[in-house]
């Protein structure tokens, strides 16, 4: 098992902070859960997500800054706008399938009655 050291706890916490800049909030997650199924459009999205329109755009918004999630206009009439994780998205697995794998967990511990 690693020493921790003052220095190494330093870059730990900045390292966790700055993924929570970028994954961070209520709703970024569930996003990037929802797109694992593929390209979805913006009222799609906000269905499945059960997210208010005004803040989807602007987690999108985010999401699209860091790299993680694609936009597509597309000519159609109306136009419509498609999205769609990127394959710099995927190196964020081993942190969903984890959430996932606690969050079952939490939900039976809760179920059961936390002791």
């Amino acid at each position: 098992m690693a020493k921790h050291t003052v220095e190494s706890c330093s870059k730990a916490k900045m390292a966790i902070r700055d993924t929570l800049d970028v994954v961070g909030g209520k709703w970024k997650l569930v996003l990037i859960s929802v797109l694992r199924s593929g390209k979805k459009g913006f009222n799609e999205l906000s269905r499945e997500a059960g997210i208010s329109p005004r803040i989807l755009s602007k987690e999108l918004k985010e999401l699209e800054m860091n790299g993680l999630v694609s936009r597509k206009v597309c000519d159609t009439k109306p136009i419509t706008v498609q999205y769609e994780l990127t394959e710099y998205s995927h190196s964020l697995n081993d942190v969903l399938l984890a959430m996932e794998k606690w969050g079952y967990q939490h939900r039976q511990k809760i179920d059961q009655g936390i002791k």
